[in-house]
């Protein structure tokens, strides 16, 4: 019987590595390897992995990175990058379902780690809403614009139209920055102050708008700017 290709050891070792000691105990180019195993079974998968690393930065930018980008790296093949977006897609589900229905403003931490993973990588600009019920429990999570690298429509006008649809009486706002600043823009102000004077004259209120950039998040009513 021919021997296993060199490889086969090592994924046993990895796999042996994670089962004791978890994530924390693979850097990031090891834990994508130990998932491109599946995705990529006869071959070794370590130079993609630490291409994807070098490419994109870390783990989770390399997962969310769009799939036209992911194919410019040697190695990854539709199949592959397919299932990579199957991990982003798997870990936004996942985050949302641990803060719906539940009280928001009690988990505020779950959802702002919810809002960064399903946003926090974009490469366009998008707008979402969360609507609350009357005890603040998150009933929907919507996109309501999506854009450019800088800007993504949304008007006042939808949102509330929405809120009413869902009989909301709460909404969060949230949009990203793909420039990687979190900083409030003057339009980012006026538009936000814009919904809140709309939602006042139905009885809505506008907790806070969050922004999400590469690395932080910044809260309007932190900032006490609403």
């Amino acid at each position: 019987m021919a021997d296993k290709p060199h490889y086969h050891h090592h994924r046993d070792r990895l796999r042996e590595r994670f089962e004791n000691g978890g994530a924390n105990a693979l850097p990031d180019y090891e834990l994508l390897e130990l998932y491109l195993f599946n995705s990529i079974p006869r071959q070794d998968v370590k130079p993609i992995a630490k291409r994807l690393i070098e490419r994109f930065g870390s783990f989770a930018a390399a997962i969310a990175a769009p799939k036209d980008q992911l194919l410019e790296v040697k190695g990854v093949g539709p199949k592959t990058a397919l299932d990579l977006k199957i991990i982003t897609a798997a870990a936004t589900r996942l985050g949302q379902q641990t803060v719906m229905e539940k009280p928001v403003l009690s988990s505020w931490t779950a959802l702002m780690s919810y809002c960064r993973s399903a946003m926090q990588f974009e490469a366009k600009e998008q707008f979402r809403v969360l609507f609350l019920d009357k005890k603040n429990r998150l009933i929907k999570d919507e996109v309501l614009g999506r854009g450019t690298v800088d800007r993504a429509p949304v008007y006042p006008r939808e949102v509330i139209k929405r809120a009413l649809d869902l009989h909301s009486t709460a909404i969060i706002l949230a949009h990203n920055h793909p420039s990687g600043d979190p900083t409030p823009s003057q339009s980012d102000i006026d538009m936000t102050q814009k919904i809140i004077d709309a939602g006042k004259t139905i009885g809505v209120v506008v907790h806070d708008h969050i922004i999400i950039g590469r690395n932080d998040i910044v809260s309007f009513k932190t900032l006490g700017i609403m």
